[in-house]
């Protein structure tokens, strides 16, 4: 289950946007060396269209703990096509989402500020100058304005939005809520809202935010006057002249009264205010709420600044992992780019997929396009292809290269087959699993008899399985057999086309990218013969 925020946030001294982390290896649907050779962080720069601070973290939450049930995700894509069929309430919705951008800071620095005291001026965003009034009153009606304008809003019709609807406007009977729409009861041991004081007699200050409290003035002047009208003395009549004498003892008075009334306010009323506020279940589902709601407009800001086809993926049911694309392009490196060259990509029953090629011609970015678009699809969001037909995944896997650590003890081919290893035992039939080369560090007869090895038990888990590989002899054992499809990375006139065709690709273009680097063969000759 995924954690609220305001949970996330605990710890921190402000809110940070990409706060959530990838579950551990079989826990979720994605780890973190799979989230970082995916590029997740690149992927939600190209897909964030939200406005607001929150929306933005529920957006990169999802990303990092992306949903692995149909069900939910239905629903969540019925919201998105709700708002699409239904621009009224769209408009509805990014009105109240506009104006929580204007709000929501208030709120976080109210939560999470340093307070500066009377005299302190604010120079870092953190900070709260004065005892706090203001920037309590700011802070409060930033979720007060919410539940207002959600209360007009009309009913929704799909459960996933309804549900989110329905959150917001429940805050309003929370004691959350209460508190903030006031008034605010201190007494000896506790904060009250109204509804507690219902029948209650026992005494209570009643907390006001700002520093002049009109009773608390009055009685001080009540008491002068009474004193001058009981005890009448010299000391009370007033004359012009006596102005001067008597701002001797006012001013005083005034610089006694702020630093008692105001840091009284601030440490027996709003910090403690604040730190429930932080704590408070129904705080942190409001912010959610609204979060959510940011994140389903932003998957549509993302279809239309995309540019060509997007689609909401059909997901079906199906007893191992299925993905059948059309057009489909990278969502990081396609958008704005109408030269992108999309590709179709069909792994139903296979479920063994051998990509081969020389560098440079697209190999790594189609894999990623393919895993990129299904953690796309887990999380409701549109995808980038003319059409989309797949099943949910229980975890996504990418394994790259990666260079061992003088404490691994088992040097690179060891570091490799513990990660291979790894996600071996957490995948099902339902996952999908790109592998980037594999038992890299040893012979060719050595990796040629572990690949096989591996691949086979990948096979017989009856998962979808991609493997990059220069290694077409391993392509060609898994052709031989029947359990392997063979796609390669087209070239023409010596250059890339990146496309996906069928095939196996027998030549190496390392010649040619030493050349580009300016390494090949005859740049070293003239550089030991010391010609430029």
């Amino acid at each position: 289950m995924n954690l609220t925020l305001l949970q996330n946030w605990q710890d921190q001294s402000w809110p940070s946007i990409k706060s959530s982390k990838p579950l551990t290896t079989g826990d979720g649907v994605i780890d973190q060396r799979s989230f970082n050779t995916i590029e997740v962080d690149q992927l939600f720069d190209a897909v964030n269209h939200a406005s607001t601070l929150v929306g933005q973290a529920v957006l990169f939450r999802s990303l990092t703990q992306p949903l692995n049930e149909l069900g939910q995700l239905r629903a969540k894509q019925h919201a998105v096509e709700e708002l699409q069929n239904n621009p009224a309430l769209k408009e509805q919705l990014e009105n109240i989402v506009q104006q929580a951008v204007a709000d929501e800071k208030n709120f976080y620095l109210l939560l999470f500020g340093e307070f500066l005291g009377s005299f302190g001026t604010a120079r870092e965003e953190h900070e709260i100058e004065g005892y706090g009034y203001l920037q309590y009153k700011r802070g409060i009606r930033f979720l007060l304005e919410l539940v207002d304008q959600v209360q007009t809003v009309e009913e929704p019709q799909s459960a996933y939005l309804k549900a989110i609807i329905d959150k917001i406007k429940a805050f309003a009977e929370t004691r959350a809520y209460s508190l903030m729409q006031g008034p605010v009861y201190i007494t000896e041991n506790a904060v009250q809202c109204k509804e507690q004081r219902q029948g209650s007699f026992a005494p209570a200050i009643i907390f006001k935010p700002r520093v002049f409290k009109p009773l608390l003035i009055s009685l001080f002047f009540g008491a002068i006057w009474a004193m001058a009208h009981f005890f009448p003395t010299d000391m009370f009549q007033v004359s012009v002249e006596a102005i001067p004498t008597a701002m001797i003892f006012v001013v005083p008075l005034l610089l006694v009264y702020f630093p008692i009334i105001g840091g009284f306010d601030r440490d027996s009323c709003i910090v403690p205010l604040r730190n429930e506020f932080k704590a408070s279940p129904a705080v942190a589902e409001t912010l959610d709420a609204l979060g959510q709601l940011d994140e389903l407009l932003s998957f549509m800001k993302f279809a239309e600044a995309f540019g060509g086809s997007k689609t909401l993926p059909e997901l079906v049911d199906a007893p191992h992992h299925r993905i059948n694309l059309s057009d489909a392009r990278n969502p990081v490196l396609g958008k704005h780019n109408p030269d992108y060259v999309g590709n179709d990509f069909v792994l139903d029953d296979d479920k063994l997929v051998l990509v081969t090629g020389p560098n440079s011609g697209g190999k790594t970015a189609f894999c990623k396009t393919v895993t990129q678009i299904q953690l796309l699809a887990q999380i409701g969001c549109y995808v980038p292809a003319k059409s989309a037909i797949l099943t949910v995944a229980d975890h996504i896997f990418y394994q790259a290269p990666e260079i061992s650590h003088l404490d691994d003890g088992e040097g690179r081919f060891g570091t490799e087959l513990k990660r291979t290893r790894d996600i071996f035992l957490a995948t099902t039939a339902k996952s999908l699993v790109v592998l980037d080369e594999l038992s890299e560090g040893t012979t060719f007869e050595e990796k040629m008899e572990s690949s096989s090895n591996v691949l086979n038990g990948f096979y017989r888990k009856g998962n979808s399985t991609l493997l990059i590989t220069h290694n077409h002899q391993l392509v060609d054992f898994f052709v031989a057999q029947g359990t392997g499809l063979p796609k390669q990375v087209e070239f023409a006139d010596d250059a890339p086309t990146y496309k996906l065709v069928d095939g196996i690709s027998r030549i190496s273009h390392a010649d040619r990218v030493a050349k580009k680097i300016g390494f090949s063969k005859q740049d070293i000759d003239n550089y030991l013969a010391g010609t430029p």
